[in-house]
């Protein structure tokens, strides 16, 4: 683990300065692009990884993130429901182009264009938690609390 070199991830850093946090963004060797990865890397569990899931919304067209606990699968039907549209998948093009952010590296700030973000209300359960800052190699810590704050997201269940 060392300070964040990537300039993506150098971003991330900035804007959660500047939203009032004081939040350490470290990069890897090894990839952190999944929740094991993660998990692996940091040496948390895998529940303590906040992992951003991305989807489409299919009428708007708009992207919508979801925060989730990193051993939790997403229901579509649910976030579906929160939202008030349909789900589409996003590919790879879409996730960059929405949030500014590689698959494996979605922060759950800075996106490139407005979104949906809903925090999955199972992350509340712990002390701290891991989120992706930018990059499939950079990660910061936070509190719920934090998370909750930084994003001016709700917590919502989610969870399949």
């Amino acid at each position: 683990m060392k300070p964040a070199e990537h300039p993506t991830a150098r971003r991330t850093a900035r804007l959660l300065r500047d939203a009032g946090l004081l939040a350490e963004v470290v990069e890897f060797e090894q990839p952190t692009r999944t929740s094991a990865e993660a998990a692996a890397a940091i040496g948390c569990a895998v529940a303590e990884i906040a992992k951003s899931i991305v989807f489409r919304g299919r009428s708007s067209g708009r992207a919508v993130v979801v925060v989730a606990s990193g051993d939790n699968r997403v229901s579509e039907a649910k976030v579906a429901a929160l939202v008030g549209e349909p789900l589409a998948r996003a590919d790879a093009d879409f996730v960059r182009e929405a949030t500014g952010y590689a698959i494996g590296g979605v922060a759950p700030v800075g996106h490139a264009t407005p979104v949906k973000l809903l925090l999955d209300a199972d992350l509340a359960r712990f002390g701290r938690i891991w989120a992706a800052a930018g990059t499939p190699f950079a990660v910061f810590s936070l509190t719920p609390a934090e998370l909750a704050r930084v994003t001016g997201a709700a917590w919502s269940d989610v969870r399949q």
